[in-house]
Protein backbone atom coordinates (compact mmCIF):
# COMPACT_ATOMS: atom_id res chain seq x y z
CA UNK A 1 0.00 0.00 0.00
CA UNK A 2 3.06 2.44 0.60
CA UNK A 3 3.87 1.91 -2.81
CA UNK A 4 0.50 2.23 -4.10
CA UNK A 5 0.35 5.62 -2.56
CA UNK A 6 3.58 6.44 -3.69
CA UNK A 7 2.12 6.16 -7.30
CA UNK A 8 -0.86 8.43 -6.92
CA UNK A 9 1.03 11.16 -5.10
CA UNK A 10 2.50 13.41 -7.73
CA UNK A 11 5.26 13.86 -4.92
CA UNK A 12 4.98 10.40 -4.00
CA UNK A 13 9.47 10.33 -3.92
CA UNK A 14 8.73 12.65 -0.40
CA UNK A 15 6.91 9.48 1.20
CA UNK A 16 9.23 6.07 0.82
CA UNK A 17 11.27 4.63 -1.56
CA UNK A 18 10.40 2.81 -4.54
CA UNK A 19 12.65 0.01 -3.65
CA UNK A 20 10.21 -2.89 -2.01
CA UNK A 21 12.98 -4.95 -0.39
CA UNK A 22 14.70 -1.81 1.18
CA UNK A 23 10.70 -0.72 1.76
CA UNK A 24 9.78 -3.65 4.01
CA UNK A 25 13.21 -2.64 6.13
CA UNK A 26 12.31 0.73 6.58
CA UNK A 27 8.76 -0.36 7.88
CA UNK A 28 10.19 -3.13 10.05
CA UNK A 29 12.50 0.03 11.78
CA UNK A 30 9.50 1.83 12.26
CA UNK A 31 7.45 -0.63 14.37
CA UNK A 32 10.61 -1.62 16.45
CA UNK A 33 11.56 1.68 16.80
CA UNK A 34 10.11 2.73 20.72
CA UNK A 35 7.05 5.12 19.76
CA UNK A 36 6.84 3.51 16.41
CA UNK A 37 3.29 3.02 14.94
CA UNK A 38 2.60 0.87 12.20
CA UNK A 39 -1.80 0.30 11.49
CA UNK A 40 -2.87 -2.10 8.89
CA UNK A 41 -7.02 -1.81 8.21
CA UNK A 42 -8.90 -4.40 6.43
CA UNK A 43 -12.09 -4.86 4.31
CA UNK A 44 -13.74 -7.69 3.41
CA UNK A 45 -9.87 -9.77 4.56
CA UNK A 46 -8.26 -7.22 2.08
CA UNK A 47 -5.69 -4.70 3.49
CA UNK A 48 -6.65 -1.73 2.59
CA UNK A 49 -5.67 1.07 4.57
CA UNK A 50 -2.51 1.89 6.39
CA UNK A 51 -1.32 4.76 9.03
CA UNK A 52 2.29 5.29 10.03
CA UNK A 53 3.05 7.72 12.97
CA UNK A 54 5.31 7.63 15.52
CA UNK A 55 5.32 9.25 18.78
CA UNK A 56 7.91 12.31 19.78
CA UNK A 57 8.57 13.36 22.86
CA UNK A 58 9.79 14.73 26.14
CA UNK A 59 13.23 16.17 24.80
CA UNK A 60 15.63 18.21 25.78
CA UNK A 61 13.68 21.40 25.38
CA UNK A 62 10.22 20.32 26.01
CA UNK A 63 8.19 17.73 28.18
CA UNK A 64 5.44 17.80 25.67
CA UNK A 65 4.42 14.75 24.10
CA UNK A 66 2.98 14.32 20.73
CA UNK A 67 2.09 11.80 17.83
CA UNK A 68 3.74 12.90 14.14
CA UNK A 69 1.33 10.76 11.68
CA UNK A 70 3.90 10.37 8.67
CA UNK A 71 1.13 8.83 6.78
CA UNK A 72 -2.87 7.99 5.90
CA UNK A 73 -3.68 5.87 2.95
CA UNK A 74 -6.83 3.71 1.73
CA UNK A 75 -6.87 2.18 -1.73
CA UNK A 76 -9.50 4.01 -3.69
CA UNK A 77 -11.76 1.15 -4.04
CA UNK A 78 -12.49 1.57 -0.19
CA UNK A 79 -12.34 4.57 0.50
CA UNK A 80 -15.84 6.68 1.97
CA UNK A 81 -16.20 3.06 4.10
CA UNK A 82 -15.12 4.52 7.32
CA UNK A 83 -11.06 2.90 6.84
CA UNK A 84 -9.66 6.55 7.73
CA UNK A 85 -11.57 7.06 10.89
CA UNK A 86 -11.21 3.54 12.13
CA UNK A 87 -7.20 4.41 11.70
CA UNK A 88 -7.37 7.26 13.18
CA UNK A 89 -9.33 6.37 16.55
CA UNK A 90 -6.68 3.69 16.99
CA UNK A 91 -3.82 6.05 16.31
CA UNK A 92 -6.06 8.45 19.03
CA UNK A 93 -6.14 5.26 21.26
CA UNK A 94 -2.33 4.86 21.51
CA UNK A 95 -1.74 8.99 21.87
CA UNK A 96 -3.71 9.01 24.91
CA UNK A 97 -1.85 5.87 26.30
CA UNK A 98 1.62 7.28 26.06
CA UNK A 99 0.53 11.09 27.10
CA UNK A 100 0.47 12.38 23.79
CA UNK A 101 -1.95 16.16 24.13
CA UNK A 102 -1.09 16.75 19.89
CA UNK A 103 -1.25 14.81 16.89
CA UNK A 104 0.35 16.31 13.89
CA UNK A 105 -0.15 15.10 10.05
CA UNK A 106 1.53 16.20 7.01
CA UNK A 107 -0.24 14.97 4.07
CA UNK A 108 1.79 14.91 0.43
CA UNK A 109 1.27 18.51 -0.98
CA UNK A 110 -1.62 18.11 -3.99
CA UNK A 111 -3.05 15.42 -1.77
CA UNK A 112 -6.22 17.39 -2.05
CA UNK A 113 -8.49 14.58 -0.71
CA UNK A 114 -6.95 13.50 2.63
CA UNK A 115 -6.08 18.12 2.61
CA UNK A 116 -9.97 17.98 3.36
CA UNK A 117 -10.49 14.84 5.30
CA UNK A 118 -7.70 15.81 8.03
CA UNK A 119 -9.44 19.28 7.81
CA UNK A 120 -12.87 17.75 8.66
CA UNK A 121 -11.43 15.86 11.60
CA UNK A 122 -10.38 19.28 13.35
CA UNK A 123 -6.46 19.39 11.99
CA UNK A 124 -5.53 22.72 11.59
CA UNK A 125 -2.80 24.42 9.98
CA UNK A 126 0.57 24.44 12.48
CA UNK A 127 3.57 25.13 10.10
CA UNK A 128 4.61 25.09 6.96
CA UNK A 129 8.06 22.96 5.52
CA UNK A 130 10.68 23.45 3.23
CA UNK A 131 12.90 21.22 1.56
CA UNK A 132 16.25 21.28 0.25
CA UNK A 133 18.74 18.41 -0.95
CA UNK A 134 22.10 18.14 1.33
CA UNK A 135 24.61 18.70 -1.70
CA UNK A 136 22.45 21.79 -2.96
CA UNK A 137 22.38 23.26 0.80
CA UNK A 138 26.37 22.20 1.22
CA UNK A 139 26.92 24.31 -2.12
CA UNK A 140 25.22 27.07 -1.32
CA UNK A 141 27.02 27.84 2.68
CA UNK A 142 29.89 27.07 0.78
CA UNK A 143 29.76 30.11 -1.60
CA UNK A 144 28.10 32.31 0.38
CA UNK A 145 30.44 31.61 3.65
CA UNK A 146 33.18 32.41 1.40
CA UNK A 147 35.47 35.78 2.08
CA UNK A 148 33.98 38.53 0.13
CA UNK A 149 37.59 39.51 -0.58
CA UNK A 150 40.71 37.36 -0.89
CA UNK A 151 44.48 37.99 -0.66
CA UNK A 152 44.99 38.36 -4.50
CA UNK A 153 41.43 37.44 -5.63
CA UNK A 154 39.29 40.00 -7.14
CA UNK A 155 35.94 40.96 -5.45
CA UNK A 156 32.40 39.99 -6.15
CA UNK A 157 30.18 41.39 -8.45
CA UNK A 158 27.39 42.06 -6.67
CA UNK A 159 29.88 43.56 -3.58
CA UNK A 160 31.57 45.93 -6.00
CA UNK A 161 28.24 47.12 -7.83
CA UNK A 162 26.66 48.02 -4.93
CA UNK A 163 29.99 49.92 -4.01
CA UNK A 164 29.87 51.86 -7.55
CA UNK A 165 26.05 52.41 -6.73
CA UNK A 166 26.76 54.30 -3.13
CA UNK A 167 29.72 56.32 -4.53
CA UNK A 168 27.68 57.89 -7.55
CA UNK A 169 25.01 58.85 -5.14
CA UNK A 170 27.32 60.64 -2.69
CA UNK A 171 28.92 61.79 -5.99
CA UNK A 172 24.85 63.30 -7.24
CA UNK A 173 24.96 65.09 -3.19
CA UNK A 174 27.60 66.97 -3.97
CA UNK A 175 26.94 68.65 -7.57
CA UNK A 176 23.71 69.28 -5.82
CA UNK A 177 24.77 71.45 -3.07
CA UNK A 178 27.63 73.01 -5.40
CA UNK A 179 25.07 74.34 -8.19
CA UNK A 180 23.44 76.77 -5.77
CA UNK A 181 26.87 78.25 -4.58
CA UNK A 182 27.91 78.64 -8.18
CA UNK A 183 24.89 80.41 -9.04
CA UNK A 184 24.94 83.52 -6.35
CA UNK A 185 26.84 86.46 -7.85
CA UNK A 186 30.24 87.58 -6.07
CA UNK A 187 29.69 89.55 -2.67
CA UNK A 188 26.43 88.86 -2.50
CA UNK A 189 25.06 86.95 0.03
CA UNK A 190 21.76 84.54 0.73
CA UNK A 191 20.11 87.23 2.55
CA UNK A 192 20.68 90.49 0.32
CA UNK A 193 19.50 88.28 -2.53
CA UNK A 194 16.49 87.26 -0.23
CA UNK A 195 16.13 91.28 0.31
CA UNK A 196 16.49 92.11 -3.15
CA UNK A 197 13.61 89.76 -4.58
CA UNK A 198 11.03 90.95 -1.59
CA UNK A 199 11.67 94.57 -2.90
CA UNK A 200 11.24 93.81 -6.53
CA UNK A 201 7.62 92.23 -5.70
CA UNK A 202 6.63 95.00 -3.42
CA UNK A 203 7.52 97.68 -6.54
CA UNK A 204 5.80 94.99 -8.79
CA UNK A 205 2.82 95.66 -6.82
CA UNK A 206 2.53 99.78 -6.09
CA UNK A 207 2.33 99.44 -10.02
CA UNK A 208 -0.04 97.02 -10.43
CA UNK A 209 -2.19 99.35 -8.23
CA UNK A 210 -0.99 103.04 -9.82
CA UNK A 211 -3.40 104.12 -11.77
CA UNK A 212 -3.25 104.60 -15.67
CA UNK A 213 -2.44 108.19 -17.57
CA UNK A 214 -6.09 108.26 -19.32
CA UNK A 215 -8.16 107.86 -16.17
CA UNK A 216 -9.98 110.68 -15.33
CA UNK A 217 -11.24 112.05 -11.20
CA UNK A 218 -14.64 113.09 -10.80
CA UNK A 219 -15.70 115.06 -7.24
Amino acid sequence: MCLLARREAAVGAQLCTDDADRLRDQLGALRAFPGGLVLVASLDGHASGLLLARVVGPGPFTDVVSMNIEAVYVVPEARRRGLGHALLVAAVARAEEVGATELYASPLPGARGMQRFLARLGFAPAASHRVVTTSALQRRLAHDLAPAVMQGAPRRAGSRGLEDLIARRRQGRIRATEVPEQASAPGVDAAGQRRASISMQVSLAVQSRRPSASSTTTS
